[in-house]
């Protein structure tokens, strides 16, 4: 997403979370300083082993692949689509799948997933759908519960997780990858996180979501599959990860058998820049 300039908040930070936090400062997990062309970089998957990114609105219409260990840009493939607001990607064995439904105003009714066959890259479907909950579409800038920046691919389901201005919580959406006629998202659970949820992985019946406040507060949360595809039934891990002021904003998750990887993007305040960052954090620093 485009940047945000949280002026009130670089002076009030609140430690009276709802829920249970533990700290888990990542900036110690820090692996590498992105370079300017990932500076606005949103979403991170893996797709056979090869850790991919994109950037969101206002940049090009490309997947790239970065070194794990060093945060450098091991390949780039350019794309004939769109880019409106890709806010996402995720993958299943044989597609990568981005998510153009960022909607910060919440008056967007164009949003879709784009589904990109590995061996093909130009005959991507769209598969739009729309938010059934949704009766009005004024703009409504931060204050929206219609915003997304995350998604997993689970069960033959595209997963939607909301990032939901208004009521700091998410809701949990599927769409059909089957289905290329506008679809209505269904509506499966939702949770209070107390934060707005920037992007989602899945591994090991596990939900990983990040995101923060206004205040600049980042957080993760880890969310057991109580049944299959449902997470919220019970309360999550909830890990304090620092400040967007120095950790820059979280916008990518991606967790394989070694643990957790987390982007974020070059974070613009008045009093200083952060810069767009990749950390990794072995799973057993969070059991």
């Amino acid at each position: 997403m485009k940047k945000i300039l949280f002026f009130f908040a670089f002076f009030f930070f609140q430690f009276g979370f709802s829920q249970q936090t533990d700290f888990l400062k990542i900036k110690k997990f820090e692996v590498a300083v992105f370079s300017d062309t990932l500076s606005e970089n949103s979403g991170l998957t893996f797709f056979k082993e090869n850790l991919l990114t994109i950037n969101d609105s206002g940049n090009s219409s490309e997947v790239f692949t970065i070194n794990k260990k060093n945060g450098t840009i091991i390949n780039r493939i350019a794309t004939n689509l769109k880019n409106t607001d890709w806010e996402a990607i995720t993958s299943d064995s044989i597609h990568i799948y981005i998510g153009d439904f960022g909607n910060n105003l919440g008056n967007r009714k164009d949003l879709k997933v784009f589904q990109i066959p590995s061996d093909s890259i130009t005959n991507a479907k769209e598969i739009p759908y729309y938010y059934p909950e949704q009766k009005e579409f004024v703009p409504k800038n931060l204050k929206n519960n219609f915003d997304a920046e995350a998604m997993i691919y689970l069960n033959d389901k595209i997963h939607i997780f909301t990032k939901e201005w208004a009521s700091k919580a998410t809701s949990h959406y599927t769409i059909d990858p089957q289905i290329s006629e506008i679809q209505a998202a269904e509506k499966l659970e939702m949770f209070p996180t107390d934060f707005v949820v920037t992007d989602a992985s899945y591994f090991n019946k596990k939900l990983y979501l990040v995101g923060y406040t206004k205040n600049t507060e980042v957080f993760l949360s880890v969310f057991n599959e109580t049944k299959k595809g449902f997470f919220f039934e019970t309360k999550p891990q909830k890990f304090y990860l620092g400040s967007a002021l120095s950790v820059g904003q979280i916008e990518g998750i991606a967790v394989n058998q070694t643990g957790i990887y987390i982007s974020g993007e070059k974070f613009v305040t008045p009093i200083g820049n952060s810069k767009p960052r990749l950390y990794f954090i072995p799973h057993e620093k969070i059991k």
